[in-house]
């Protein structure tokens, strides 16, 4: 079978589409799936330079943590999917290949609405985001709720998932342009960061001086303070990604009086059993909104398999908003 390979660590260029084994055999509640679109997130980009390696068990070379495909073949134990079934989930990693063998725990169906290039844009910006805001962070109907790098992929999602629930939705972007368009999501109060990211005077004016409910961090250490000054009595900081670096220096006094909540999230390293539990909620909440045109998928550009280097480059360029996929 064919499957994107990094040839060596390094940029998009060390990429290429090669010709590896088929699968192994089926064992227990797997299914053999033939991929037909897969998403390509950051994470990706981290492992083709050498700085996010898969749990073990998974190749290093082999990139792909999202799909959405049809079942070719289920195992002895697996019995709630059906040959021909289409269907997208989550894996720890090599989900770019025209094959692949997967937990039957870690898939939920598509959708009637949806195609498979739409489908394999969802599981893993809809699945960190829902699990993020509502099961780890407990966000309420009506709670309000900032959300940095709003126009990401997972911002994206999170902004869809919490105007279902009625939130104000404050969003951060570096760019206008994004800005702009997550209007079209509902992002109630944009906010343009710089270099020097100072957001917490904004969310203090538009929240009646209280600030917010939840925040949901994709930058990091470098806006950090400015998260402590922008929650409000008992807040929630959920902590998803470091782009903005690993450490942050910070007054404690503020955390203590606010009685506030700092957690850190991360998907991939989980164990099947948990991603199982992540999967299940998933589709009980969200699959359904899919289905319904309440919430959907954010497409900005689909690569054929073979045009994975274009892709890749295209992803690392920022230029995207939305999810960029790749066809089998």
């Amino acid at each position: 079978m064919k499957a994107v390979y990094i040839k060596e660590f390094g940029g998009p260029e060390k990429l290429e589409l090669r010709e590896i084994p088929n699968p192994p055999k089926l064992q227990n509640n797997q299914v053999l799936l033939r991929v037909k679109a897969a998403g390509v997130n950051r994470a990706d980009l981290l492992q083709v330079g050498g700085n996010y390696a898969p749990p073990s068990g998974y190749s290093p070379n082999i990139p792909g943590l999202e799909f959405a495909g049809e079942i070719v073949e289920t195992g002895q134990n697996a019995s709630t999917y059906f040959v021909g079934d289409r269907v997208f989930g989550i894996t720890a990693g090599e989900a770019q290949a025209e094959f692949l063998v997967i937990d039957q725990s870690l898939l939920a169906r598509i959708p009637d609405n949806l195609t498979f290039a739409e489908a394999a844009a969802v599981p893993e910006v809809f699945v960190t985001a829902h699990d993020a805001l509502f099961t780890q962070g407990g966000l309420s109907k009506g709670e309000s709720v900032l959300i940095h790098a709003v126009g990401s992929g997972v911002g994206l999602a999170g902004l869809q998932l919490t105007k279902a629930m009625g939130s104000q939705v404050f969003g951060t972007s570096r760019t206008q342009d994004k800005l702009d368009r997550c209007g079209g999501f509902g992002l109630d109060v944009p906010i343009v960061v710089g270099k020097n990211p100072q957001f917490a005077e904004i969310v203090k004016e538009n929240s009646a001086g209280n600030g917010v409910d939840m925040i949901l961090d994709l930058v990091g250490g470098s806006y950090f303070d400015e998260n402590l000054a922008s929650l409000a009595l008992k807040g929630r900081l959920m902590l998803v990604g470091l782009t903005g670096g690993r450490s942050a220096q910070f007054d404690l006094g503020i955390a203590l009086h606010k009685r506030l909540t700092i957690r850190g999230t991360v998907l991939r390293g989980r164990s099947t059993e948990e991603k199982a539990e992540v999967m299940s909620a998933f589709e009980k909440d969200v699959v359904p909104l899919l289905a319904t045109g309440v919430v959907r998928p954010n497409l900005d550009k689909v690569f054929p398999a073979a045009d994975v280097i274009e892709a890749y480059k295209y992803l690392a360029s920022n230029e995207n908003f939305g999810k960029v996929v790749l066809e089998f």
